[in-house]
């Protein structure tokens, strides 16, 4: 079997998801299912950082961060998809400053990790995403997945960052797949997979997400 571009035994799957049996009016559908947000915000002008906020359970709908949606859908994404968008809560956004909106899972890693490559897999398309005919406003938003570890020894300091962008990709559905390998300087460290958008000013930032798939094959 082949997944992600590594061949070899049937992977072990410990997450899939196509939104299907959420609850699409239900406030804490996401947050049921164990997502999570995080807020990041940067200084417009210099870019330096300036404070976050979270973690928080996942919202569905609303002004900020994820919602899940329907009727963006092909044939292989059923009737519900995750919407990913930024955190229009934020006022900061009036300021210029620019919001980095994190919505994820996360875990432990585990002794039995080691050895192995994580593998986290999904379907995704372009929604809403800037404003190209809103000239006053060279704000461009970014979107990305990711698979990320933080060390909790260390300040909760990044020792990896997996990334994919989706800011332009097709307004049709394509597969993509991200993976880690892990070794033992990663026991104990906190293992996040999800999705990212970073903008300002109130522009647009909507991604579209189906069929999330997290397992893992042993590392070649």
């Amino acid at each position: 079997e082949c997944r992600g571009g590594i061949c070899g035994p049937p992977a072990e799957i410990e997450y899939e998801q196509n939104f299907e049996s959420l609850d699409a009016m239900g406030e804490s559908a996401l947050a049921d299912d164990r997502w999570l947000v995080f807020g990041n915000v940067f200084d417009g002008v210099t870019g330096a950082y300036r404070y976050g906020y979270g973690s928080f359970p996942a919202p569905n709908g609303g002004a900020a961060f994820s919602a899940i949606a329907s009727g963006q859908g092909g044939p292989d994404q059923g009737e519900q998809q995750l919407s990913i968008y930024n955190d229009y809560n934020n006022t900061d956004h009036a300021n210029g400053h620019r919001i980095e909106s994190n919505v994820f899972r996360e875990r432990r890693i585990a002794a039995n990790d080691v050895g192995k490559t994580l593998l986290f897999s999904f379907d995704a398309k372009r929604g809403n995403i800037n404003d190209p005919e809103d000239p006053l406003c060279p704000c461009t938003s970014v979107a990305f997945a990711f698979i990320k570890t933080l060390n909790p020894a260390a300040g909760f300091a990044t020792t990896n960052l997996i990334q994919e962008e989706t800011t332009d990709i097709a307004e049709t559905w394509v597969r993509y797949t991200l993976r880690l390998e892990i070794d033992a300087g990663l026991l104990n460290q906190l293992l996040q997979v999800g999705f990212t958008s970073t903008a300002t000013r109130y522009q647009p930032s909507g991604v579209f997400y189906d069929n999330l798939e997290v397992g893992s094959v042993p590392t070649p």
